[in-house]
C-alpha cells in the first residue's frame, strides 16, 4: 500500500473499532462506570497500571480494586482509614500486590492533596512534544513519600527507555475526545496532538507488517518511530490509530 492507500484503510479501522460496542470487551469499561471526575481519573490510572496479560483477567481485577474501595475510588483515596486500607492486602494481579496498591492508594492521596491531582500532574510540561518529560517527573513524584522498592517497577519511566504504554493508554483515555464515547476528552490542557499510542507485543507487530514502524525492540525509540508514522496520516489526533492497530491485532489477528 501507497501512504495514501493505508492511511484510508487505517481510517477505515479506526471507524470499525472506535465505537461504545468496544467498550464491551476492553479495561476502559471500568472508568466508565463512574461520573465523577475524580472517580473516573483513578478507576482509569489504577485499570491501565494492570493492564496486561488477558484482558478479562484485567477487568475482573480491576472491579476488584473498585469494590475494595467501596466503588468510590475518590473518596476511598482521599478519606480511608488504616483498616480499609488493610483491605488491599488481599489483591493480586499477577506481579501487582496488595502492597503495591496499598501504596499507589497513598501516593494517590498525596497528588489530590499536594500537587493538584493527576491532572495537574500530567499538565506540568507544556512544551514537552510528546509527554517524556511528563511521565519521568510524574514518576520521581509519584514515588516522593516512603514506599517500597519493589512497587516501583509498577509505574514505567521513558527516560529508562519504557514505552510506558499502560501510561499512555491512560493518557489516551483521558485526554482524546473521540465523539464516540470511549475515551473521555476530561482534560483539556494538554492537547491530543501530544499523545503517543500505546505500543506493546501486539501494537508493535502490527505496526512493522504496515511499515509503521521498522525498530525491533518496543521500547520508547520505537514508540517515537511509531510517532512520526502516525502524525504523518493525522497530526492532531495520532493516537486514534491504536483503534485500528488494536483491532487488526487482537479482533482480526493481522
Amino acid at each position: 500500500m501507497n501512504a495514501e492507500d493505508l492511511k484510508e484503510f487505517l481510517d477505515s479501522k479506526v471507524e470499525q473499532y472506535n465505537n461504545p460496542k468496544f467498550i464491551e470487551s476492553d479495561p476502559i469499561q471500568i472508568p466508565h462506570q463512574f461520573s465523577k471526575k475524580e472517580d473516573i481519573e483513578i478507576a482509569g490510572f489504577l485499570t491501565a497500571t494492570i493492564a496486561w496479560g488477558k484482558r478479562q483477567m484485567i477487568i475482573n481485577n480491576a472491579n476488584k480494586m473498585m469494590q475494595i474501595m467501596g466503588n468510590s475510588p475518590y473518596d476511598f483515596v482521599m478519606n480511608h482509614s488504616e483498616s480499609e486500607l488493610e483491605n488491599t492486602a488481599s489483591f493480586v494481579h499477577r506481579t501487582f500486590n496488595g502492597i503495591d496498591f496499598s501504596f499507589f492508594v497513598k501516593s494517590l492521596q498525596n497528588i489530590y492533596q499536594h500537587h493538584e491531582g493527576l491532572e495537574g500532574m500530567f499538565s506540568l510540561f507544556p512544551k514537552d512534544e510528546n509527554n517524556k518529560q511528563t511521565i519521568h517527573n510524574f514518576k520521581k513524584v509519584f514515588f516522593e513519600i516512603e514506599h517500597e522498592k519493589r512497587t516501583t517497577k509498577h509505574v514505567s519511566d521513558p527516560m529508562k527507555g519504557s514505552a510506558s504504554k499502560r501510561i499512555n493508554m491512560f493518557l489516551r483515555w483521558m485526554i482524546r475526545n473521540d465523539n464516540a464515547g470511549v475515551d473521555f476528552g476530561l482534560w483539556k490542557k494538554i492537547p491530543t496532538s501530544k499523545l503517543s499510542c500505546p505500543l506493546d507485543v501486539n501494537s508493535g507487530n502490527v505496526a512493522r507488517k504496515l511499515g509503521l514502524l521498522t525498530r525491533k525492540q518496543n521500547d520508547w525509540k520505537a514508540l517515537e518511530e511509531l510517532d512520526t508514522s502516525l502524525r504523518k496520516m493525522d497530526a492532531n489526533d495520532p493516537t486514534k490509530y491504536d483503534f485500528a492497530l488494536f483491532g487488526l491485532g487482537v479482533f482480526e489477528k493481522f
